[in-house]
């Protein structure tokens, strides 16, 4: 199943993010596998203000596992995280 994890930074919080960018890159790299999608959100003037990602777990439980483990989360960089399922309908699937 394919969830969309849309993350808001907490206000002033980019010295957060760029702190414990390393370590949440890290964990993106441990699931690589289960990753279609991810990134940072940007402001007007192209600074991130949050992140958006779209990856693939069995169960909305696994999704949010994966999003409470994010040393992001971890640091309290976010004031929101949403999580959604979605599904692709394109690029279209060659399942």
């Amino acid at each position: 199943m394919l969830f969309a994890l849309i993350c808001t930074d907490q206000p002033g919080s980019l010295s957060v993010r760029l702190d414990n960018r390393p370590a949440h890159l890290s964990y993106l790299e441990a699931f690589a596998d289960q990753i279609a999608f991810a990134g940072p959100l940007l402001d007007q003037n192209d600074k991130p203000c949050g992140s958006l990602l779209v990856i693939e777990v069995p169960d909305r439980n696994a999704a949010e596992n994966f999003a409470a483990g994010d040393p992001y989360a971890q640091a309290g960089l976010f004031s929101d995280v949403e999580i959604r399922h979605t599904k692709q309908v394109y690029p279209k699937s060659h399942d």
